[in-house]
């Protein structure tokens, strides 16, 4: 476990406590990497979780989307919210079934969002931009007013927040050791795959394919 000693009980890892993390900079890290998140509200009793994309600057972390969004209008709204992500960074492969498990870097955040306008809302939609593809935001045709009015951002404070990482070999019990059983690990990364140009243009008033 690293980080700080006084952890409120609902951010306090419990299941492997030896694996959490409670410092900014092991939670920064992985918010950074990871390009989808996953927000968790309830309206009404139901509890939705919806992937969205992220970025963080500073002390706070973004989230974005239409402003018809349920899920955005609800949390703006007061509620009560939580933010995870997950890398996943390989199978560990025991060489018995129970203790078979992944390598992996996760963050649970907690709090209430708020709505952000202005240059806060500007500056969080260059964040989101950098953060899928650097340098994006100076490339490309930069936002209306009216796709700005249709987008919104909710900001939301990274104090309450926590990460639980596994890495390393299979845990196999000693009995287990002289199976004839293959044991390790697979490493997983996310990579991207060669890009598919856009080849379309605007000819004569219509998109056309060359």
């Amino acid at each position: 476990m690293t980080g700080r000693r006084d952890v409120p009980e609902n951010l306090r890892v419990k299941r492997e406590p030896q694996r959490a993390a409670y410092d900014r900079e092991t939670i920064d890290a992985i918010l950074d990497e990871a390009l989808v998140c996953h927000l968790g509200f309830e309206v009404d009793g139901q509890p939705y979780v919806i992937p969205t994309l992220h970025a963080r600057m500073g002390d706070r972390l973004y989230v974005h989307g239409s402003a018809a969004s349920r899920m955005l209008r609800h949390a703006a709204s007061g509620a009560r919210v939580c933010v995870t992500v997950t890398l996943l960074d390989g199978l560990v492969l025991a060489r018995s079934v129970f203790n078979h498990s992944i390598n992996y870097r996760s963050v649970v955040v907690l709090g209430t969002a708020t709505n952000v306008e202005g240059d806060e809302k500007v500056e969080a939609l260059r964040a989101f931009t950098e953060h899928v593809a650097p340098g994006r935001w100076d490339e490309a045709r930069q936002p209306t007013a009216q796709e700005l009015k249709a987008t919104w951002i909710l900001s939301l404070p990274l104090d309450d927040s926590s990460a639980k990482v596994r890495s390393g070999p299979p845990e196999d019990d000693p009995e287990d050791l002289a199976l004839p059983v293959w044991s390790g690990v697979v490493p997983v990364h996310l990579a991207a795959e060669p890009s598919e140009y856009d080849w379309r243009r605007v000819r004569g008033g219509r998109v056309v394919a060359p």
